[in-house]
């Protein structure tokens, strides 16, 4: 058995953060279609401009996703590798 909890602790953070169905949807969403930018989102995910950006602020701080700045709005993407291969799993039936 592995004993190096820093690595069991860096991965379970990623699921802490990704264990809310919102930021799930945002997650897998956005390795489905790629980039997308805060107004999209909230048009699929039906909540507000705010909640959104909240959820992604929580993704932002746990290295899930990354903001690239194109004029006025921010365009998210998944930039982790291995949140890529937990969703992809998590949903393969689906």
């Amino acid at each position: 058995m592995d004993k190096d909890f820093d690595k069991y602790n860096e991965i379970a953070e990623i699921l802490k953060v990704l264990a809310h169905p919102v930021r799930l949807c945002i997650v897998k969403g956005l390795i489905e279609n790629g980039e997308c930018n805060v107004t999209h989102m909230q048009s699929c995910l039906d909540t507000p401009q705010s909640t959104t950006s909240q959820h992604l602020q929580k993704l932002r701080a746990a290295g899930i996703v990354e903001g690239k700045r194109n004029g006025l709005e921010i365009n998210y993407r998944v930039c982790n590798d291995k949140v890529i291969d937990i969703i992809k799993t998590i949903f393969k039936d689906n």
